[in-house]
């Protein structure tokens, strides 16, 4: 088989849609046929709306088809030219079958192919034929139909709602008028033209209602020529409707409750001195407070481990008191030196431990017992 191409597309824009129907499945097919005088081809389309098939034959190929489906013809010529002359022949009566009176006595069915996808056969009272087609695929099927045969139809179909008298009723010559002037308009802005071929009110409910009508719906709609406008705008209620949001729709974020820091409870140890001691209740401090309390003198706080020493130094006790007992002793007045005492054994370790700078105040630190005020009944040992 030949290549079915463009050249081939294109020639047959100007050929007629015949049609056929297969008696055996009860289906229309559609089809086209157009020659060549130049190579002497013939080539061949057909459609059922959904897809196509072609075939091409060259010469040759015309000759052999004929002498297969027509044993009565004879098998060669001794000259050459008498065999291109039967050739041309056969191509002319081909083409004089697929013409429009040509097809009213023809014989149309679809029959099995071993070399085709689709094979037509046809018949005549002196002649048979047979096409061997093939499909041209899914792309090249939509744009043939779409321009061989949708859009002509949308422009027609514009020109028998458009014009004041029916197609049907007037001359040929006028009818050919007024295809020729609407093609001439419709070809230079085919956008404009479909549209406004197809969005008249009359015409797009009368559409709509025979395909609603051909594939067996129910509800069918009413041919009209006007078109109401509806109103587009939301009415107040839908939008109020709309803004309103059920409560339980709604969703909060959770708010993190923000847990009281708890307040530092420190106990107070067996001798620390009150002044040390922080109450429960005390809240903590924060960084602002802790440096606006720096920036103020504060007062001396007197730590545990250190202790003012008297101005009389006491007798070193050989049992050792509980620094809970250990009061806080105001500052003394200035006394004159006094001889410093023998250090006990249990002092001992406290003063190789200290500085020798720092020796009185160790020995001062490392006494248990004091001379206790007159004014707090201590007594004296």
């Amino acid at each position: 088989m030949e290549e079915f191409t463009d050249d081939h597309i294109k020639s047959l824009l100007s050929r007629e849609w015949l049609v056929k129907v297969d008696s055996a499945k009860s289906k229309p097919y559609l089809f086209k046929y157009s020659s060549s005088l130049v190579d002497l081809s013939c080539y061949f389309m057909i459609t059922d709306t959904k897809s196509v098939w072609a075939e091409v034959l060259t010469p040759k190929l015309v000759a052999r088809r004929w002498r297969s489906c027509n044993k009565s013809s004879p098998d060669s010529f001794a000259d050459e030219g008498d065999e291109e002359v039967w050739r041309e022949r056969l191509i002319e009566l081909l083409s004089k079958a697929h013409t429009m009176g040509g097809t009213t006595d023809m014989s149309f069915e679809i029959v099995e192919s071993n070399f085709a996808d689709l094979g037509v056969e046809i018949q005549f009272e002196n002649f048979k034929w047979k096409w061997e087609t093939c499909f041209v695929g899914h792309k090249k099927s939509s744009e043939i139909i779409s321009k061989h045969l949708i859009f002509p139809l949308i422009s027609l179909n514009h020109l028998a709602f458009s014009s004041a008298e029916s197609l049907g009723e007037m001359a040929d010559g006028d009818v050919e008028k007024a295809v020729d002037k609407l093609g001439r308009t419709a070809r230079r802005t085919v956008d404009n033209h479909v549209k406004n071929a197809l969005s008249k009110p009359k015409v797009a409910s009368a559409i709509q209602r025979m395909t609603a009508m051909f594939n067996f719906m129910p509800d069918l709609s009413s041919v009209t020529s006007t078109a109401e406008k509806p109103l587009l705008e939301l009415e107040e209620e839908d939008l109020t409707v709309a803004t309103k949001v059920p409560a339980k729709a709604v969703y909060q974020t959770p708010t993190r409750r923000k847990s009281p820091s708890p307040t530092p409870v420190i106990q107070p140890r067996v001798g620390t001195p009150k002044a040390v001691v922080t109450s429960k209740t005390d809240p903590p401090e924060s960084s602002t407070e802790s440096e606006s309390e720096d920036e103020k003198p504060s007062k001396p706080v007197v730590k545990p481990s250190q202790h003012i020493p008297s101005s009389k130094p006491g007798p070193v006790s050989s049992v050792p008191a509980e620094p809970s007992s250990i009061p806080e002793s105001p500052p003394s007045r200035p006394t004159k030196k006094a001889r410093p005492s023998s250090p006990s054994s249990s002092d001992d370790s406290d003063v190789n431990m200290n500085s020798r700078a720092g020796s009185t105040v160790a020995s001062n630190t490392t006494r248990r017992t004091t001379k206790q005020p007159i004014k707090r009944g201590g007594k004296r040992f």
